[in-house]
């Protein structure tokens, strides 16, 4: 080790370059393979539109309570590994494990569509399965469940990290991964809040915004919800909350129909595509209006 003098004078160093030098940076527009990021210094790569899905678990700090190390660790293996699963499932370009939750990168095709899907079926399994069973075996455990947000934004990456503990971790900038762990922060469990810009995409899918007809007729399934941990005047913080789960009868086939890029429901009669072309020209006078001053912003709506 340095002496303290020495390593304290090679980190304001290391502050002054970062800051007052611009990094290299390299766009890979809709592609990249992490596994094959390279770590060369001060080298970022872009992706033009990455959607981040964070799951964790509500008041994962109480879970532990009256229980051994060995059950702590068994229920958080179940919501962790069941989560990881389902990213897995949906084709997730990075996975992420963080404590009692996980986080999702999607980017190229059908990425709106994979880490939509993932985000229903996270909240699915959270209502009908993991915490079910976990009550069923301890009745006493806290209130939890997993929560579940959705950002989307351009990001950078590069890898930091001591090289001594293996490859160096990737590390991301930009809004889509801060601004889908605010949304899950404001979810309750079994709930999934996406920000404005993943609304804009989901609002003219009927597959996604319709209720099926085991439930209709019910008031719609979304409902509006701001993302108050989002700064005021970001478009993004006008989100929305999904108040259903996948059904266990067209669920299935909802989810087989958004995958492979339908949006028209047969039996929906085009219900949703009116008001989701208005949503999508006020989305897109709010995103022009709003002041991003930092880097890595959010880009215009989906295409």
């Amino acid at each position: 080790m340095k002496d303290l003098t020495t390593l304290l004078a090679d980190v304001d160093d290391h502050v002054r370059v970062a800051l007052d030098v611009p990094p290299a940076e390299i766009d890979r527009g809709d592609y990249l393979d992490v596994t094959q990021l390279p770590t060369e210094p001060r080298t970022w790569h872009k992706l033009s539109d990455t959607l981040a899905v964070l799951a964790d678990m509500k008041n994962s700090t109480k879970l532990g309570k009256n229980k051994s190390t060995v059950a702590t660790a068994s229920i958080y293996d179940a919501a962790t590994g069941g989560v990881v699963h389902v990213f897995s499932d949906f084709e997730a370009d990075y996975i992420a494990v963080q404590g009692d939750g996980a986080l999702a990168l999607f980017w190229g095709s059908r990425r709106y569509e994979r880490a939509v899907c993932a985000g229903i079926t996270i909240k699915t399994f959270s209502a009908d399965s993991l915490v079910p069973r976990l009550e069923k075996k301890w009745p006493d455990i806290a209130m939890t469940g997993l929560k579940v947000g959705i950002g989307n934004s351009p990001l950078l990456v590069r890898r930091i990290g001591n090289p001594r503990w293996g490859a160096p971790e990737p590390v991301w900038a930009g809004h889509a991964v801060n601004y889908a762990a605010k949304a899950a922060q404001q979810a309750s469990r079994h709930q999934m809040i996406v920000t404005a810009g993943v609304w804009n995409w989901i609002s003219g899918n009927e597959y996604l915004t319709l209720p099926c007809p085991c439930l209709a007729p019910i008031p719609p399934i979304w409902m509006d919800a701001t993302i108050f941990r989002l700064p005021e005047g970001d478009p993004d913080r006008s989100g929305k909350l999904l108040l259903r789960e996948w059904c266990p009868v067209h669920g299935p086939g909802y989810c087989a129909a958004v995958l492979a890029g339908q949006s028209a429901r047969p039996d929906a009669g085009g219900r949703a595509r009116a008001p989701a072309i208005l949503a999508r020209k006020r989305f897109e006078r709010r995103w022009r209006r709003a002041v991003r001053p930092v880097p890595g912003a959010p880009p215009g709506p989906a295409e």
